[in-house]
């Protein structure tokens, strides 16, 4: 009797053994496996707020494969990262610019004296940009701002090449066809632009 108490009560123990180690251990790592981050909600912040009187006019959208590489005086020292980058440049007026003494206006012609074309806009697009390699040299340690150098490098490359490619003369010429289109509708037969 007293032999069969013992087994029960060994089984009993056992039991409740594995049960502690089932919610405590192994219960709490299946759940985590699971679940999805959690992201803490907090509150926005407006930092500041801008009136923009830009009229932007044209959109460049350009690829560009970018080797970024930080060599070192000793062999295979060289950390490098290769990033297809996809850049989009956007350019136009400031309207702001146009001053009262910029325009003359008779009741069927108006002269605007047009402020300068500017870039507005120039950034990657991340769905797009992707890097392929990432090396670290030998006996050097991860560096984590290379691709953030990368990124910025691939940002001017693909400005540059904006400004080379004729993006300052397209988005002159389209708000000048642009405003003709407004002063027209708004009943001026006659639009002339002056610099």
């Amino acid at each position: 009797m007293r032999k069969t108490h013992l087994i029960n009560l060994g089984f009993f123990l056992a039991i409740m053994v594995g049960l502690a180690v089932l919610f405590v251990f192994i219960l709490p790592r299946l759940a985590s496996l699971r679940s999805s981050p959690q992201i803490a909600k907090t509150p926005d912040l407006v930092q500041e707020v801008q009136t923009l009187s830009q009229l932007v006019t044209v959109k460049y959208v350009l690829e560009k494969v970018i080797i970024f590489e930080d060599p070192k005086w000793y062999p295979f020292g060289e950390s490098r990262v290769l990033m297809v980058a996809h850049g989009i440049v956007k350019a136009g007026v400031d309207l702001s610019e146009i001053r009262p003494q910029d325009m003359q206006v008779s009741p069927k012609k108006i002269v605007i004296k047009m402020p300068p074309a500017r870039i507005t806009d120039t950034y990657l697009d991340d769905k797009h940009t992707e890097v392929i390699e990432r090396t670290t040299g030998l006996l050097r340690t991860f560096d984590k701002d290379l691709e953030q150098n990368a990124r910025k490098q691939a940002v001017d490359d693909i400005n540059r090449a904006a400004r080379n490619g004729g993006i300052l003369k397209d988005a002159d010429e389209r708000a000048r066809s642009q405003l003709i289109h407004l002063f027209q509708q708004m009943g001026y037969t006659e639009v002339e632009f002056r610099q």
